[in-house]
């Protein structure tokens, strides 16, 4: 009977696993964000334009001689770019980028607006 009991308690502590990793690779694959449903890309453009065009080609056909950051249409082509992972970036600080401080409104913006480069 003890047995019995302990058999089912590791059955539903497995199930319980198994239901935190698939949520948890759903929220990864960027299925899941509340970046995707609440920014605004033309607001994102706007914003892009304003403080990232410097360096980066923001708009899908344009293109920057000498540019020193990769082109927003790239980026929204990786495999690795999520929403999440887009917001971690733009709402951390880099040697190698001015130290903008976004809103979390402003990131969710430019977030909606890298994302829906890779969407066409």
């Amino acid at each position: 009977m003890l047995r019995a009991n302990w058999f089912r308690l590791f059955l539903i502590a497995i199930l319980i696993v198994l239901v935190l990793l698939s949520i948890r690779l759903h929220v990864a694959d960027g299925q899941s964000t509340t970046s995707e449903l609440s920014g605004n890309a033309s607001t994102g453009l706007r914003l892009a334009k304003m403080w990232c065009s410097e360096c980066h080609a923001v708009e899908r056909d344009s293109a920057l001689v000498g540019r020193r950051a990769p082109d927003f249409a790239d980026v929204a082509k990786r495999t690795s770019t999520t929403a999440l992972s887009l917001n971690v970036f733009l709402r951390s600080s880099h040697e190698t980028m001015p130290n903008v401080i976004l809103t979390r409104g402003d990131a969710d913006d430019i977030v909606a607006y890298i994302l829906s480069l890779g969407r066409k």
